[in-house]
């Protein structure tokens, strides 16, 4: 590159994106990133263990869905999960045939049909995320208490970026949600 045609510092940007060392520093994070989703997959994957035969992960991600989000028009889902609506429906049809999910009809809009999550489809999604927090909360005491307060730092500005809601603390998990002691259906 022409000594005229260099950025001002000198510094040559790497793959169009910024300074060099940005670029380091960026992919160093997502390498943090993606070995800590290997981890946070794994836990996943072992709080899904013992509702593996009756949900798929896909499905699992809808209850999931539904139970942050409440009652939701189908189209909406589907963009959520981004998947096609058609999709989205024959996965909502799974869920209400093992009696996990519902539609009911808006009483604002009879026109409009929403979905939501049955009581034992609270149940379940319960009893997965509580088993998934036992096995976080296990690997986060390992850390030093000034690790922890900067992870949560990074973790909510990094699920803010991707637009995901946060979970919410377990001392507002209501009773009638919150797995029996001993319930570990994960």
């Amino acid at each position: 590159m022409p000594e005229s045609a260099r950025p001002a510092g000198g510094v040559v940007p790497a793959h169009g994106t910024g300074p060099a060392g940005e670029v380091d520093e960026v992919d160093e994070v997502a390498r943090a990133v993606l070995t800590a989703s290997r981890l946070l997959l794994a836990v996943s994957a072992r709080s899904l263990a013992e509702v593996e035969e009756r949900l798929t992960l896909p499905q699992f991600r809808m209850l999931v869905v539904l139970s942050t989000r409440g009652a939701t028009k189908l189209v909406v889902l589907a963009e959520l999960l981004q998947v096609a609506p058609s999709t989205a429906m024959r996965m909502v049809d799974r869920l209400i045939a093992a009696g996990l999910a519902d539609r009911r009809i808006n009483p604002d809009n009879r026109r409009e049909t929403r979905l939501t999550l049955t009581e034992e489809g609270r149940r379940v999604v319960g009893r997965v995320m509580a088993r998934r927090r036992e096995e976080v909360t296990g690997i986060v005491r390992r850390l030093a208490p000034e690790q922890r307060a900067s992870l949560v730092e990074a973790l909510t500005a990094f699920t803010e970026a991707g637009g995901e809601p946060p979970v919410p603390p377990l001392a507002q998990v209501t009773p009638a949600r919150r797995p029996e002691a001993g319930d570990r259906t994960t």
